[in-house]
């Protein structure tokens, strides 16, 4: 340690550079002697040392040293490399043949918080390449510099009157240099007083802002023992609200009408504050809840906000609506006053006759005499005022009635019949026999207003004719060989009636044969007779039948009957039938012709011909070189097989020995003469099987009598037009499957309900308990945990009706009232241009139970949501203290808002805002709900 000559007395560090430093200025230098043969750098006045004093301008003149090179003068270039410490505080540059020192100015050198001591290394380097390097060593001196205040700015402190005597405020000060500050403060009142100390200025007195100044102005100046600085102090006493608003209306009564459009206002209530706050929105008007009025929370204004019927309940029974008026001051609410007015609701006409029902509709059976009641209308007016309500029957209308009704007495409500309404009449019919009638009821008072009932009368048909056929018998031929579905004919009924309701037919006697109890079958709708199975000439020539048509009348059907003869016509429609048929015969290969084959006689017989109607051949094919014929071959029902030609195996000509004839058998001869019905030809066929045996063989030929054999032969009967029969099983199947499905579902679901427990196995009993039970008689415990959500609220909005201010969640759409008259615990705030609020009066402190039982969520004088007791919080953010001043940076996020002074810990306060934030003042507020 040493003292530096020539200036104050300070005690600074020795220089010192590190290893590093100074390897590299000896490897500069000793490069620069390496090139030493080139030229040479020197320096005069340095090395040396030199004092400057701390906050030295920029551009301020610090130490001029020479710098020359040789052999010949050389452009030369100086820097200052590597000071220690690191600083740009300085800067060099060559002025002729002599380099200077200044001060950059940037940082500022402070002796209070900055280094005391730099060296500078001064490298200076010529064109040729040549270098040498001197260190300066610059000595920072103090200076005895002002107090400096935190804020350059007046400042502004705002009491509220009849706030009790008090700290108003500190000025805060600091002295660099750490010297005992003193102040004062001009020019002297009796109000206030300044601690010269501490700085503290404390109110004296409790101000009225009606009676006494509303502001003052003091000078305040601070002295460190040789500076002295000075800034203005004022402080303006707030007008305080201390008196509720009083109601400046004469009326408490006001008539008004029904009906009126909503808007429309039905009253003004105005009011005033004795305190002067009578600007727009500082007065709030609210009004009682109720369903037909609200108010303009601004200006006082109750206006209609729903329909007021007075013929309608609960006005029908009492026309008074009470409200209560609510008027309070704004922004605490802390004064209100009420009053209750009452609207009288009048009546007017407004309301026409209403009948009920407004249409109907009336039956009337056409047979109807004249003068018969048709129907009588209801109306009423539900109008209050008995003046509005009374009404008569003014006319009846009816388009195309031809004066059919009429009211009857006139201006009665009684509608009676005055024509003939036959259904089947053609006037009747033009108008479709529906007539509308109009019936019209009209007020006695203006503005004369009317109702209509409509009244649709129908003339309903009478069933007054039956079914009439035309003829009343018919005669059909049909054909034996018509099938079923062939149609015989067609029967025809009429009815007089209006409107045609349609004719069903069917029969009521004939047409059985042979176990069907009808053969014929008739169309309920056309009357088309048609056939049901194939008619026999045979068995019945002819068929009488009674058809019977009934009207559609549902209630009173009438009915008539016609006779139909139907006569079968013959024909030939039966094949001949002949036996035996599939005979096996054996015959030998010798046998003659014209000898019988086994002596087979065939007999044939024909329902619908004659015994001599027969001819019979073999089908071609069958009867191989034509060895086989009938005899005789035509006119009798009875023939024999005989050998035609006989058999050649010797010469090849015959090689079959199996012969299958085919024999038709066919009623078309007509040789016999006898009647013979013409047209359709009949064939029958019967087979015949020969086998042709060698009898110079062996083998015995057995003498069993001859016999019938039957032979079973299989066919495919499957038919294409019935592929519904394996789709309807397929689709059964497939339905059943569904079904079986749908069951086992079903038993799943409603075993998933049953208690299985009885199927798990026991566990397993132990003799001895694995925890033995000491007490019996021990309390058991029940822990629930409880979740509370509360519901975040991040909107708000206005309620049109009612005026007042609603929250909303964004997401969920819940509401809730917002309520806008919490205030918060006072709390001093800095304004930006330290403007300073006080409050009122100190708050009392607040029992704990209270806290935590009325405080909002999230406000600063409640608890957390849940009613526990909120931690101590050290309140707001703090911002970090400076080194050198002490002084605290306003964080970003408080630099929006007012800067907050801190309150010294020497000055008394009160103990209920010992949970404040360490800020120089508090500010009275209203807690904004959307900000929780």
């Amino acid at each position: 340690m040493r003292k530096i000559p020539g200036g104050n007395a300070h005690i600074v560090s020795d220089f010192k550079m590190d290893h590093t430093q100074l390897f590299f200025l000896y490897l500069l230098l000793g490069f620069g002697a390496i090139q030493g043969t080139r030229g040479a750098i020197w320096f005069t006045n340095l090395p040396n040392t030199v004092n400057v004093s701390e906050n030295k301008v920029s551009g301020t003149h610090v130490f001029t040293f020479g710098v020359n090179s040789s052999p010949t003068p050389q452009s030369i270039k100086v820097e200052i490399v590597n000071s220690n410490p690191l600083t740009t505080a300085f800067q060099v540059s060559i002025q002729g043949a002599h380099g200077v020192v200044t001060v950059s100015g940037n940082p500022t050198l402070d002796f209070e918080t900055g280094p005391n001591v730099f060296s500078l290394p001064i490298l200076a380097m010529d064109s040729n390449g040549d270098r040498n390097l001197q260190i300066l060593t610059v000595y920072l001196t103090d200076v005895d510099e002002p107090p400096v205040f935190w804020d350059n700015q007046p400042i502004i402190a705002y009491i509220p009157e009849g706030a009790p005597p008090g700290p108003v405020f500190q000025q805060m000060v600091f002295d660099p240099e750490n010297k005992p500050l003193t102040f004062t403060m001009t020019p002297a009142h009796p109000a206030f007083i300044i601690d010269s100390a501490t700085g503290y200025i404390l109110s004296k007195e409790t101000f009225d802002y009606e009676t006494g100044p509303q502001s003052y102005t003091f000078q305040i100046s601070v002295s460190d023992g040789v500076n002295v600085v000075n800034t203005t102090f004022m402080v303006y006493i707030v007008n305080t609200n201390d008196a509720k608003p009083v109601f400046n209306i004469t009326s408490r009564m006001y008539k008004i009408a029904e009906e009126l459009p909503p808007g429309t206002v039905a009253a003004n209530i105005t009011a005033v504050d004795p305190d002067g706050f009578n600007y727009i929105g500082y007065l709030l008007y609210s009004l009682s809840p109720n369903e037909y009025f609200a108010i303009n929370k601004y200006t006082g204004a109750i206006y209609v906000v729903m329909r007021m019927d007075r013929d309608s309940k609960p006005l029908r029974d009492s026309p008074l609506v009470d409200v209560q008026v609510t008027v309070r001051d704004s922004p605490t609410g802390l004064h209100s006053s009420s009053i209750t007015i009452t609207f009288n609701v009048t009546d007017m006409n407004d309301n026409p006759p209403i009948c009920h029902p407004g249409a109907l509709r009336v039956q009337v059976p056409e047979t109807e005499v004249t003068g018969a009641l048709i129907a009588s209308v209801t109306c009423q007016d539900i109008d209050v005022d008995p003046v509005y309500n009374n009404f008569t029957f003014k006319s009846l209308s009816c388009l195309n009635c031809n004066n059919m009704f009429a009211l009857e007495p006139l201006g009665s409500r009684n509608i009676v019949l005055k024509g003939n309404l036959d259904f089947e009449d053609p006037n009747n019919l033009y108008v479709g026999n529906e007539y509308s009638l109009a019936v019209v009821a009209e007020d006695t008072a203006s503005p004369y207003m009317t109702g209509t009932v409509y009244v649709y009368v129908t003339t309903i048909p009478v069933n007054e004719f039956p079914p009439v056929f035309h003829p009343t018998s018919y005669v059909f031929p049909v054909h034996e060989s018509s099938g079923p579905g062939a149609s015989i004919g067609v029967v025809n009924a009429t009815d007089r009636d209006f409107p045609i309701v349609g004719i069903r037919y069917s029969f009521i006697a004939g047409g059985s044969m042979l176990g069907y109890s009808n053969i014929f079958w008739i169309n309920p709708k056309s009357g088309s007779i048609q056939l049901l199975v194939q008619p026999d000439y045979e068995v019945t020539q002819q068929y009488v039948l009674v058809v019977q048509a009934v009207d559609g009348d549902p209630i009173n059907p009438l009915t008539g009957t016609a006779t139909v003869t139907v006569n079968i016509i013959q024909q030939n429609v039966n094949p001949p039938l002949c036996s035996p048929n599939g005979t096996i015969l054996i015959i030998p290969m010798n046998l003659y012709p014209g000898t019988t084959i086994q002596d087979y006689m065939m007999t044939c017989t024909d329902l619908d011909s004659p015994p001599q109607a027969f001819r019979y051949s073999i089908q071609g094919n069958s009867n191989v070189n034509n060895h086989f014929s009938f005899t005789p071959t035509a006119g009798t029902n009875i023939t024999r097989l005989v050998l035609k030609e006989a058999f050649d195996y010797s010469s090849g000509l015959d090689k079959l020995w199996a012969y299958k004839l085919t024999v038709l058998i066919t009623d078309d001869n007509l040789l016999a003469g006898a009647s013979q019905p013409k047209g359709l030809v009949q064939t029958g066929t019967i087979i015949i099987n020969i086998q042709v045996v060698n009898p110079y063989l062996t083998t015995v030929i057995t003498t069993t009598a001859p016999h019938i054999t039957y032979v079973t032969r299989k066919e495919n009967v499957y038919s294409p037009t019935a592929w519904y029969v394996p789709f309807i099983i397929a689709l059964g199947a497939m339905l059943l499957l569904g079904l079986l499905g749908y069951l086992l579902y079903r038993l799943g679901r409603y075993l998933s309900t049953k208690d299985c427990s009885c199927c798990l196995p026991r566990a397993q009993k132990y003799k001895e308990p694995l925890i033995s039970d000491t007490d019996n008689n021990h309390k058991k415990e029940l822990v629930m945990e409880m979740t509370k959500i509360n519901t975040v609220f991040d909107g708000e909005a206005v309620d049109p009706v009612t005026g007042k201010v609603y929250e909303y969640n964004t997401k969920s759409g819940a509401r809730r009232w917002k309520d806008t008259q919490i205030v918060t615990k006072p709390q001093l705030e800095q304004p930006e241009s330290s403007v300073l609020i006080i409050p009122v009066e100190p708050p009392s402190p607040m029992p704990e139970k209270s806290r935590s039982g009325k405080a909002r969520p999230g406000t600063r004088s409640g608890g957390d949501p849940a009613g526990e007791k909120a931690p101590e919080s050290p309140g707001p953010e703090v911002a970090p203290t400076s080194q050198r001043t002490g002084r605290r940076t306003a964080l970003p996020s408080q630099r929006s808002k007012r800067d907050r002074l801190e309150v010294p810990k020497e000055v008394p306060r009160d103990t209920s805002t010992a949970q404040r934030p360490p800020t120089q003042a508090a500010v009275l507020e209203t807690t904004d709900l959307s900000e929780v």
